[in-house]
């Protein structure tokens, strides 16, 4: 299935993906889940005022960008459906249900004594994922470039990966966005598990490419390194 000029194709006869059963939110593991569109201008939902004054439940809305230096506009009248507090405002973004992948499960259990009284979102579990974006151009979505997705594809990005999901029929290519990475509640009404995982050694892999995204730098020793190496090599020769 993949190519020599992938880290996939470079990584074989090992596996890249590999099958899983089970209800864990291991490392590696493939699902699918609700994940925001990155705006770099979010949104928020601003309180114009009640539908009528004596309803609590039902109010009108503006959608705003939400920048930076703007200030919070307090709610003159409380709507018991959508609280603000504070200093807070309510960002709003698209979503779609896309494949992501773990990359942490999360940390460890935090006992209930060192939490009670205490508001939910200070310790509510968490998963970290790379979220994958389809990379094929079809009627649904605008894709990538063709030549962009081949740079991607030989590792020349460290915000960009190349894959071809297990869970794709088509065998259409996806896009993995390492500056993408994000939460989300690890939850089974949040998070839907597919029966794939990455192989340890491809785990290893996506563990060099995050210190490689965050830092600037290969280890020399890194099979990602030795990828990159040959493909340099490869693309002198055909010079």
């Amino acid at each position: 299935m993949y190519c020599d000029d992938s880290i996939q194709g470079f990584l074989a006869p090992t596996p890249w993906w590999e099958s899983i059963s089970g209800s864990d939110f291991c490392r590696g593991r493939l699902i699918k889940a609700f994940l925001p569109h990155v705006d770099q201008v979010p949104s928020t939902l601003t309180l114009i005022g009640r539908t009528t004054p004596t309803e609590h439940t039902q109010a009108n809305y503006t959608l705003e960008p939400m920048r930076i230096k703007g200030h919070v506009k307090k709610q003159s009248l409380p709507v018991a459906a959508c609280p603000v507090y504070g200093n807070e405002v309510r960002a709003v973004y698209r979503a779609k249900k896309r494949p992501a992948i773990i990359i942490s499960e999360g940390g460890a259990d935090i006992p209930k004594s060192l939490t009670m009284g205490k508001p939910k979102w200070q310790t509510a579990p968490t998963i970290l994922v790379i979220p994958c974006y389809g990379g094929d151009e079809d009627g649904k979505r605008a894709g990538f470039n063709p030549i962009f997705v081949e740079r991607i594809r030989r590792c020349e990005y460290p915000q960009l990966g190349w894959d071809i999901l297990p869970i794709s029929t088509t065998n259409s290519e996806s896009i993995l966005r390492f500056d993408h990475i994000q939460p989300i509640g690890k939850h089974h009404d949040s998070i839907e598990l597919t029966d794939f995982c990455l192989s340890s050694d491809a785990m290893g892999i996506i563990d060099e490419w995050i210190y490689w995204l965050i830092t600037g730098y290969f280890e020399k020793d890194s099979l990602l390194y030795g990828f990159r190496e040959e493909i340099r090599d490869l693309e002198k020769s055909n010079i």
